[in-house]
């Protein structure tokens, strides 16, 4: 019996070795691969051609506001 519990045991540890070893590797690849990209494929900056337009009538704003309000009512009511 003991010597079947020691060849489970040993049999643990090679695999939990391997696991280990195996993750290991990849966390180091990964972080070669994360520089490798940052170094020769740098973010460039975004550029924004799109500008949101502010809204310059009150009136028009009170009514997006009163339509969603109504919009919200209506779902609540119905689900």
């Amino acid at each position: 019996m003991t010597e079947l519990m020691s060849s489970g045991i040993e049999l643990m540890f090679a695999g939990m070795s391997i696991v280990f070893l195996f993750l290991t590797m990849l966390v180091i690849v990964i972080n070669v691969m994360s520089g490798l990209i940052q170094r020769y494929l740098p973010d460039e900056e975004p550029v924004s051609s799109i500008s949101i337009p502010v809204a310059q009538n009150t009136a028009t704003d009170t009514s997006y506001i009163a339509a969603i309000t109504a919009a919200v009512h209506q779902y609540r009511s119905t689900h």
